[in-house]
């Protein structure tokens, strides 16, 4: 027997249902790709009127949780490998254009959090972690080192697989783990080289480089990712519209 959607009390009504809403694609009842009922049928499932329904969906569009296609409906958005690589990816080139970076993983490894780890991961001091070290590559340079950290109990089998990881990862997790990116805070400086990123990005040791320091977050505001990058700039900017 299904039982009807509770129903938004609160006001304003197309907020209390973008978090309902919001609430069954978190718990995986609306997976990435999947269409959203009908808009008639979810105004009635939710004893709304379709105006209020759809400037919920319409807020929801507008943070990139699904996409409205015209004479098809409303999908989850799912992250193919182009949308996150443009989305997440900030350097560009010194006249402005965009990069295409490769990647090349230098290892997969276990280690213990440290107590920020922890922190930034929402998961004990202590608990282990997988790190990920990779290079990325533009135009055939290596650009940016950087050390990928997951919840080794959420992502035991990054590991070891897939054997070939992705260029992008943030598709990875929402279709292996059930781990959708939606927004990332980013921390930036300046920083010096360190033996192992001048090693692999053609620099001197202690040689100026950008730090970011990021934390990738899915819907319900929980920590995916921490992900920590060296980046060279000699020829490149970040860039990030506000």
């Amino acid at each position: 027997m299904t039982h009807p959607a509770p129903r938004p009390l609160a006001q304003p009504l197309h907020r209390q249902l973008r978090d309902l809403m919001m609430a069954r694609i978190e718990a995986g009842e609306w997976s990435p790709g999947t269409y959203l009922p009908p808009e008639t049928r979810l105004a009635e499932e939710y004893g709304v009127a379709v105006g209020t329904l759809r400037k919920a969906l319409l807020d929801m569009a507008a943070e990139g949780v699904v996409v409205r296609r015209q004479g098809k409906g409303t999908v989850v958005a799912s992250h193919d490998s182009d949308a996150v690589l443009f989305r997440f990816f900030n350097m560009r080139r010194a006249d402005g254009s965009t990069l295409h970076p490769e990647s090349r993983v230098l290892a997969r490894r276990r280690r213990v959090a440290s107590a920020s780890e922890a922190q930034a991961l929402g998961i004990t001091q202590g608990a282990d972690l997988l790190c990920i070290t990779r290079v990325r590559e533009g135009d055939g340079v290596p650009i940016l080192y950087e050390h990928i950290l997951l919840d080794a109990a959420r992502f035991k089998a990054l590991e070891h697989q897939p054997e070939v990881l992705p260029n992008t990862l943030y598709q990875l997790y929402q279709t292996d783990y059930a781990a959708t990116v939606h927004r990332a805070r980013e921390e930036i400086t300046a920083a010096q080289a360190t033996d192992d990123c001048a090693r692999e990005l053609g620099l001197e040791t202690g040689a100026p480089v950008l730090f970011v320091r990021r934390i990738a977050l899915d819907y319900s505001e929980q920590p995916v990712e921490l992900r920590l990058s060296w980046i060279k700039t000699e020829d490149l900017h970040y860039r990030v519209e506000v």
